[in-house]
């Protein structure tokens, strides 16, 4: 077996104000404080000289390295974005931004907002609208039923409220 393993999809490319900028700051972050202090902390640990035992150099560019690929990947990541920081012109139908109220068949109701997938870690509630419930709920409309596979089997849903809100 060999090692090779095809790219994976990128996710959707809509991110929130909110979202972009939380991106923006961890790429000015690992940029701009972080990277500087690896690098000089390598250098240091460089200076001592033999480097094939030293793991503060051998550990610090290892962790340069997963810096400078975490740079790639956010300055890739931000250069095709979409903000979306305006609610729809048709409110009653659920497009990304939207917070849906569901109930289940059991009558149990949950809150959740459809966002990116580079934000559906950000808060409690958030769903990211490339995951098997975020497309079902695309498009949907106030009291729509629909049903969508989950690991736990098939479940039924109705939307009981559609919001859009300002970001958080």
């Amino acid at each position: 077996m060999g090692r090779f393993r095809p790219p994976e999809k990128a996710g959707s490319k809509y991110i929130t104000a909110g979202g972009a900028q939380r991106l923006r700051a961890e790429l000015d972050r690992l940029w701009r404080d972080e990277r500087p202090r690896v690098t000089e902390a390598v250098a240091a640990a460089a200076a001592q000289g033999d480097r094939s035992e030293n793991a503060e150099y051998t550990y610090g560019k290892k962790r340069l390295r997963e810096i400078d690929r975490r740079v790639r990947f956010l300055r890739g990541r931000l250069d095709g974005m979409v903000i979306v920081d305006q609610p729809p012109a048709d409110r009653r139908a659920v497009f990304f931004g939207a917070w849906v109220e569901l109930e289940d068949a059991e009558g149990s109701r949950t809150r959740h907002r459809l966002v990116g997938p580079d934000e559906f870690d950000l808060a409690p509630g958030y769903l990211s609208m490339d995951s098997p419930l975020g497309r079902a709920l695309m498009r949907r409309r106030l009291d729509d039923e629909f049903r969508v596979e989950t690991p736990a089997g098939e479940r039924t849903y109705v939307i009981v409220a559609i919001e859009y809100l300002r970001d958080q």
